[in-house]
């Protein structure tokens, strides 16, 4: 985000006014202790979600066509120049085909063994973090029931302590300052988990290209 889009955004959160003239920062610290953790979960996902876009995108730039051009140089005989290519990638496909071309053509069990347990290996590479986002997404709004449930307590304690002679007024506010950490829970829990099932499906898609890549590198060992 640039300095004049961030600016903008700070600007807009501490002038957002809600009813009874509270801001966002004033909603968020009456939401008590409970609003801490769910904050720092937001960070997480956050961090997490950004990291892996990055990858992804450096994954999808640098494997763009590679599988199509080592399965090239195979059929023109360059078998080496096909290896450094592969290794030097740094990408999912490159060193799925790199353990692969390793193995050589001649043993076509164990190749093809090979293939799977690399396309698999990288599979779990690619999906690393994706459990934080998950547990985020679960976590965020029981924290936020938490501390509603603790909130509510605190004021009917209070009118317990008053001896049950409250307006309306009081109580209301008591509740909805209680309820507070539930709608932030929620707020955190939705983009996150909308995050993990884009992710999953950047994931899934990664893998149909690796599976399509160890096709086209069968067929090219196969001379078609």
């Amino acid at each position: 985000m640039s300095r004049r889009h961030s600016g903008m955004a700070g600007i807009f959160i501490c002038d957002f006014q809600v009813s009874g003239g509270n801001t966002m920062i004033d909603l968020i610290a009456k939401g008590g202790v409970l609003v801490i953790p769910i904050l720092f979960c937001s960070i997480v996902a956050t961090a997490v979600f950004l990291e892996r876009l990055i990858r992804y995108a450096a994954f999808c730039r640098r494997g763009r066509g590679l599988a199509e051009k080592i399965t090239g140089l195979l059929r023109q005989g360059q078998e080496q120049t096909a290896v450094d290519l592969a290794r030097e990638s740094g990408c999912p496909i490159g060193r799925v085909l790199t353990q692969a071309m390793e193995v050589g053509p001649n043993d076509r069990e164990t190749l093809e063994t090979v293939l799977v347990h690399a396309t698999e290996e990288e599979v779990r590479y690619l999906s690393r973090y994706l459990n934080v986002l998950a547990t985020v997404g679960n976590i965020a709004p029981l924290l936020g029931l938490l501390g509603t449930v603790i909130g509510m307590i605190k004021a009917f304690m209070v009118i317990q302590e008053m001896g049950g002679k409250v307006n309306a007024a009081i109580l209301a506010g008591g509740i909805w300052e209680a309820m507070l950490t539930t709608a932030i829970g929620l707020s955190v829990a939705l983009p996150t988990i909308v995050a993990h099932s884009y992710l999953i499906g950047r994931v899934d898609a990664f893998e149909a290209r690796l599976q399509n890549g160890c096709v086209l590198f069968l067929k090219a060992l196969a001379g078609k």
